[in-house]
């Protein structure tokens, strides 16, 4: 029973990806009108189980490991990358320290 859930665990993540991307209008796109076709298509039955289900499968399997990568690069992108110009303080408290203060003051004032 393994090998039969095992696609269908498969097109409930490219189905959550495009859920993630697409919004929850994403029942109407051609994205999902095509994986769905395409699972119903290579469907193993009990009387035939051929290569080309193995071959779709695996396709199948990276095309959700492609979506997924996506959407982690581009949130890491969005958190990592420079948002332009930036004083001198937040810089420091990125990495963790403080600006010295002014001789005299007990540091934590402006």
């Amino acid at each position: 029973m393994e090998p039969l859930s095992l696609p269908l665990r498969v097109c409930r993540g490219i189905l959550r990806e495009l859920r993630y991307l697409q919004g929850p209008s994403y029942k109407q796109s051609l994205a999902y009108n095509y994986v769905m076709d395409q699972f119903r298509k290579n469907k193993v039955t009990g009387e035939r189980y051929c290569r080309a289900q193995q071959e779709a499968h695996h396709a199948s399997h990276t095309y959700l490991c492609y979506l997924a990568s996506t959407r982690n690069y581009l949130a890491l992108h969005n958190l990592y990358h420079g948002k332009g110009e930036r004083s001198a303080e937040e810089v420091a408290g990125l990495v963790g320290l403080r600006l010295p203060t002014q001789p005299g003051g007990k540091g934590w004032e402006k």
